[in-house]
Order: structure tokens, then C-alpha cells, then sequence
């Protein structure tokens, strides 16, 4: 089964998809807290006073359901401050119904730069530090179109003045981003073998 695999660098990056129990549990707490924050004034509306709680069970749930993706998705937070920006990898199958919907994304995501992977091929790369919507977070998304897959890397950030400060380790995450598939090889009497060099 194919499942995304990265060399997120321990030194900067915290990752939720394999952080259970205490590991990184501080960190997941804060960065969901950050997500929900964006998340309710995209909806317009105001901070609840049980955000807290909230960011808390979902931080005990997200690896969780991570696990389940069976590595279809990947994410990561910023390991100084995961308030300032969390990473979300995932690959989709591309069926028509999704090649839909992106060609009828707002013209102002329009706005990429090729971005050429080691692994993945050539790409897009949009920075969008003001969206149209001033509810919208800032973020900045990775593109590849496999054939059969879309494989995206989308990072949001929590205050559009620290964009820059994680440009370059994003970057760097993204081109190391890879499709990895589990393969069986099945061996008949007649298979030669050879040694390990």
C-alpha cells in the first residue's frame, strides 16, 4: 500500500503522526489550539472559552487518527513554537470529481512558482501570505500530480509576520517528500538468489 514518508528534520520539526501519549503532547496541544483559533475566526466566529479543553482532546486524538490514514497522511509542527506553523502532507487518489474542484479554485491561487521535487518531480509552490478572505490563515501549499495521486503538503501559519522564518525548512521538507509502496515479491523454486554485497 503507497504511503508518504519525509526526512523531517528532528532539530526543527515535531511530528503528530507518531507522537502518542507524551511524546510531543505539549506541542500537539498548542499547535491544534492554533488551528481551531484560525479555524473559528474563518467562520467568523469568537473564541470559546472551552477552546482550551478542545485543543487538549484533540490533541490526545489526532495520532490517533493519523495511524488510521495508513500513512496517507503526514503532519508536523514547528518544534521552537508549533503556534507559528503546522504541516499537513496528504495523498489523495485524483479522480475526476477532484480534478474538478481544483480547476475551479478562486483565480488568486493562480499564483504558483514551479517547484521541482527529487522524489515527487516537477510541482507548484504557492505563498499566499494575504488570501482574498482576510479570515482565511496564511499558508503555504506543495503541489504534485502523480497520474494517479495528488500529493499535497500544506503549511498554515498562525501570524502572516512569521511566514518567512520557516520559508527555507519548509522547502526543504517538501522536496524530501515522498510516495513509498509496500511491495510483495513472490518467490518461485527457480528464483536465483544472490548474497548481500
Amino acid at each position: 500500500m503507497a504511503r508518504l514518508d519525509a526526512d523531517a528534520d528532528p532539530a526543527r520539526w515535531v511530528p503528530v503522526t507518531e507522537s502518542f501519549g507524551f511524546s510531543g503532547r505539549r506541542a500537539r496541544k498548542r499547535a491544534i489550539g492554533m488551528l481551531l483559533s484560525q479555524a473559528n475566526t474563518a467562520m467568523g466566529a469568537a473564541p470559546r472559552p472551552g477552546g482550551r479543553f478542545a485543543a487538549w482532546a484533540a490533541s490526545q486524538a489526532v495520532p490517533a487518527l493519523m495511524r488510521r490514514a495508513g500513512g496517507r497522511v503526514r503532519a508536523w509542527m514547528w518544534k521552537t513554537d508549533p503556534e507559528v506553523v503546522v504541516v499537513l502532507a496528504q495523498m489523495q487518489e485524483l479522480t475526476s470529481q477532484l480534478r474538478t474542484a481544483r480547476a475551479m479554485m478562486p483565480m488568486e491561487y493562480d499564483d504558483t512558482e514551479d517547484f521541482r521535487s527529487p522524489y515527487l518531480g516537477a510541482g507548484e509552490k504557492l505563498v499566499m501570505t494575504l488570501p482574498p478572505d482576510a479570515r482565511t490563515p496564511p499558508f503555504v501549499s506543495y503541489t504534485w500530480d502523480t497520474g494517479t495521486h495528488l500529493v499535497t503538503l500544506t503549511a498554515v501559519f498562525g501570524d502572516r509576520e512569521r511566514v518567512g522564518t520557516a520559508l527555507d525548512e519548509l522547502d526543504h521538507l517538501a522536496r524530501s517528500l515522498r510516495v513509498v509502496d509496500d511491495l510483495t515479491v513472490g518467490e518461485t523454486p527457480g528464483t536465483l538468489r544472490l548474497p548481500p554485497a
